[in-house]
This record gives structure tokens, C-alpha cells and sequence, in this order.
């Protein structure tokens, strides 16, 4: 009979199991168990002795050991109690006690402090409101480090013409420069998830592009909803017009400027579209640029998409 292999376990996970301890899926607890995929994350955010970084998830703490080695100050983020207590057992009568925050709760409801860097392994199911939260964030930090499922580190860094190039991509790249690190297989994880995985270096422009984000999302929304097809046919939906009816209407108002009676908002997005030569542009070939130079065209004649 062929030996079977024994399950390496290491001694934190050994402790977390004879305290009967499951990880919650629920979470998106995945561990990252590789000691070298975790020194290659913190290499590549490079990290300062004076830094304050944030980790999202922390798990048992493998990564954010690392972490505290290397910076002044860890703030932790974490959700599940269990770990918390387990975390900070970790670090209990050690130098590194001192220089753990740890925030109990969901991020995505926590108020962020300052912080320098963020390095972590984030729960998949959160990825796409926690990536914008971030981007967001003010103060500005300097770069994130993450860990993601392999086809949303993908859509994230996609060009346009990419089978992968969505509303997600353009966003993110209007707001900070994105760069994939590196692949990272199920196996390196306790316990594995059924996706592979990569690591994505994430760097916020600053200054922010002079744009109301609001706006432009608004306007990638509509664009995107069929990226395959013209924006002269993504703008023709009854819910799209009469929003942006609505809108031009307030905007009149605000600025007590009069509304023809023979008003018609199909035209006068046909005309616009048609100036900007985007009438039979699609999404899914446009850059930031074009999106730009669309979004100033409708500001400039009072239409608006917020």
C-alpha cells in the first residue's frame, strides 16, 4: 500500500485546532501559510522603519509578525473574536505587544486611522468595496499590497481591448497605478479556496485626478452595463434617460436657467455623443482619456450623472 502523507500542521494551527477553533468560510478565512509568499509581499511593499501598517484579516498573525519586525506600528483589522483573542495571545509579553493595534470589527464599517502602508491577505468577498474604500481613504497612503482572486487581480489591471476590461479596471486605474506581483496557488493556504490567487501592488495617484468620482462612476455605470455595444445604444435605455433628465432639470433649476418647452433629452445626448465623435465608440475599447474627455463634454451642457 502507498504510504500516506501525514498533514504538516504548524504549531499555530496545531494550537487553534486543540482549542477547537474552525476557520469560517463565512469570512473568507483563508490562512496564508507560506512563510516565503509572505516575506516576497512585505519585500515588495517596501516597507520603512517608521511606518504605520495596516493589515486586513490577520488570521493567526503569520504575516503580521512579519510586519511588526519590520515597522513602528500594526494596525490589525480583524472580525472574528475568536482570532482576535488568539492574536493577541501571540504577542503577549513580547515586543511586539506594544506595537499591535488591533481594530476588532468589519473594515469595510471601521473608520480607517492613518496609515503608511497596507500589506494583507483580504477576505475575496470584499474585495471590490474594500479596494475603493481604500482608494478613497484620506490621508493618502503610499501603496497597498494584496492578496486577491486571481481573475479580480486580473480585471484590475486590464487594458482596454482585454477580455477582462471593465468598469472596475478603468475606475481603479483612474485612481491609482496597478501592478500584478505575482501568482500564488490554493495550496498555500489553510484551508485551500477553490481559486487560484495573486498578489496585486496597488499605488494611489497623488494628487487625485481633478474629477468628481461620483460623476464618473456614474457615467462608467452606464457604459459598462453592455461594454460590447455603442455608447449611442447604451444611452438609449428609458431608466438611463430619464435619470439624466431629472438631473439636467435640477442643474437648471440650481442656476435659474430656462428649459425650452420642446426639450428633448434623446437629442441632446445624441448630440453630445456626436461632438465627441463617442456615438459609436464602445466601453470596452475606451480609455481613462476618452471616458475623460466624454464626462467634461455632458458637465459642459448641464448634464450630470450624480
Amino acid at each position: 500500500m502507498p504510504k500516506i502523507k501525514a498533514e504538516k500542521k504548524t504549531r499555530i494551527h496545531k494550537e487553534i485546532a486543540k482549542q477547537g477553533i474552525q476557520f469560517n468560510k463565512d469570512f473568507g478565512q483563508h490562512i496564508l501559510k507560506n512563510p516565503l509568499i509572505i516575506t516576497s509581499m512585505l519585500d515588495k511593499s517596501g516597507l520603512r522603519p517608521t511606518d504605520v501598517a495596516l493589515e486586513i484579516g490577520p488570521g493567526t498573525g503569520n504575516m503580521t509578525v512579519k510586519l511588526l519586525d519590520r515597522v513602528k506600528k500594526v494596525l490589525a483589522c480583524e472580525i472574528d473574536t475568536r482570532l482576535v483573542a488568539e492574536l493577541q495571545k501571540r504577542v503577549q509579553g513580547t515586543p511586539y505587544q506594544a506595537k499591535l493595534q488591533i481594530l476588532v470589527g468589519d473594515v469595510l464599517k471601521t473608520e480607517l486611522p492613518f496609515f503608511d502602508i497596507c500589506v494583507a491577505n483580504i477576505p475575496y468577498q470584499i474585495s471590490s468595496p474594500l479596494v475603493f474604500k481604500l482608494l478613497l481613504h484620506r490621508p493618502f497612503f503610499r501603496c497597498a499590497v494584496l492578496m486577491f482572486q486571481k481573475e479580480f487581480a486580473q480585471r484590475l489591471v486590464a487594458k482596454p481591448g482585454d477580455k477582462l476590461y471593465c468598469r472596475l479596471s478603468i475606475n481603479t486605474q483612474l485612481l491609482a497605478r496597478v501592478d500584478m506581483l505575482m501568482k500564488v496557488g490554493k495550496n498555500n493556504f489553510r484551508p485551500p479556496p477553490k481559486v487560484e490567487s495573486s498578489v496585486v501592488r496597488i499605488e494611489p495617484r497623488n494628487p487625485p485626478p481633478p474629477i468628481n468620482f461620483v460623476e464618473w462612476d456614474g457615467l462608467t455605470r452606464i457604459a459598462f452595463v453592455r461594454k460590447n455595444k455603442t455608447l449611442s445604444a447604451a444611452f438609449k435605455h428609458a431608466t438611463t434617460m430619464a435619470a439624466l433628465e431629472k438631473n439636467y432639470r435640477v442643474h437648471c433649476s440650481l442656476h435659474n436657467k430656462e428649459i425650452p418647452e420642446d426639450f428633448d433629452i434623446k437629442q441632446k445626448v445624441h448630440e453630445i455623443l456626436t461632438s465627441c465623435e463617442a456615438d459609436q465608440m464602445r466601453a470596452r475599447t475606451m480609455d481613462i482619456d476618452d471616458f475623460m474627455k466624454l464626462l467634461h463634454a455632458f458637465n459642459a451642457e448641464g448634464i450630470h450623472f450624480a
